[in-house]
């Protein structure tokens, strides 16, 4: 009987740890929200604004008899409201027990990407942009910018610090 090469290297594959998000396009940029935060996708209908509440909250929406808080993305990046009157769509998150409706252009398709590839951010991203997202994927033809669903819904804690 032969004894075994220990010295022998065994080529062991890493495991690969793919993640699926739900990708959004605000202003023409894509982003990436991971999936296991996404409650609902859904078109907003009726929205009732709020006197005095953060510029990026919206309104109010009733989304199957639960008050959803609205909340712009694009605001949040500090953009612009879009000034057509198309369709909004928003993404149902739930933070701290809380249920938001995240406003958007519109809602993509859900990739499942592989965590190792994602890179940190450019240097050149918007500072504003930085604080909410947790790294980039490069895709075929277009940079996918992953959010931070708590820093995206952190904007109140924010206020109370400053």
């Amino acid at each position: 009987m032969r004894a075994a090469n220990t010295n022998t290297a065994i080529a062991t594959k890493t495991p690969t740890r793919l993640l699926e998000y739900v990708t959004v396009v605000v202003a023409g940029q894509i982003f990436g929200l991971p999936i296991h935060r996404v409650h609902d996708v859904f078109v907003v209908s009726e929205m009732t604004t709020v006197p005095l509440c953060p510029p990026e909250i919206s309104g109010l929406l009733n989304l199957r008899g639960r008050v959803v808080t609205a909340v712009s993305l694009r605001r949040r990046l500090g953009l612009t409201d879009a000034s057509n009157g198309e369709r909004r769509m928003a993404v149902g998150l739930e933070n701290c027990g809380e249920a938001h409706g995240l406003l958007v252009d519109e809602v993509g398709e859900v990739l499942e990407l592989d965590h190792a590839a994602m890179q940190p951010n450019p240097v050149h991203l918007d500072p504003r942009w930085v604080g909410l997202s947790q790294g980039v994927h490069q895709l075929k033809d277009r940079l996918l910018i992953i959010l931070d669903v708590d820093a995206v819904l952190a904007f109140e804690t924010e206020r109370e610090v400053a």
